[in-house]
């Protein structure tokens, strides 16, 4: 039986790195904040995928490769599948999580009888702090793969709370 950790303490201890690096170490320097929050997410990512794929035989493309981040690699970690999984079949791939986790305590009601503000530069600060949030899942896809030997570029986007989309660029 492998060991597990409490869903709300990795919530927490996720929250708390975001906090700390953004609003300690490097307040005035975001996308600095940024980058350590995705090398961070790489290291753990890259470890998780090496203890998964220890008892299997190599992939031997890198669809195989993403196939196991979605599903094996994926509910491992939450549980779950990705739910929906596109590719151009020159590189680019594009993993949905239509309930990401980490993002379903974010999910805020922005309507007006919450006392929620519509303002632009209010909902545009909810934006960086959530995409802040989505830096470590980042680097945790993209250790994984470069663990599987695929040099790859990962970024997230949120379309609709608690709704993730994140897009793999492989490298030539």
């Amino acid at each position: 039986m492998g060991r597990e950790v409490s869903e709300s303490c990795i919530d927490n201890l996720l929250m708390e790195m975001v906090s700390t690096y953004c609003n300690r170490f490097y307040a005035n320097k975001p996308e600095l904040a940024a980058r350590r929050i995705e090398a961070i997410g790489y290291q753990v990512g890259h470890q998780l995928s090496e203890r998964y794929t220890m008892e299997r035989p190599r992939f031997t493309d890198h669809l195989e490769a993403i196939k196991f981040i979605c599903k094996d690699f994926w509910s491992e970690l939450f549980k779950k599948q990705i739910d929906n999984l596109k590719t151009n079949h020159r590189g680019t791939f594009v993993l949905q999580d239509n309930h990401f986790r980490w993002l379903t305590r974010m999910s805020i009601d922005q309507s007006p009888e919450n006392g929620a503000s519509g303002e632009p530069s209010i909902i545009a600060d909810d934006k960086a702090v959530e995409s802040m949030h989505l830096y470590f899942p980042c680097g945790i896809i993209r250790g994984a793969l470069s663990n599987l030997g695929i040099p790859c570029a990962v970024s997230a986007d949120i379309s609709n709370l608690p709704a993730c989309s994140f897009v793999v660029r492989i490298k030539a």
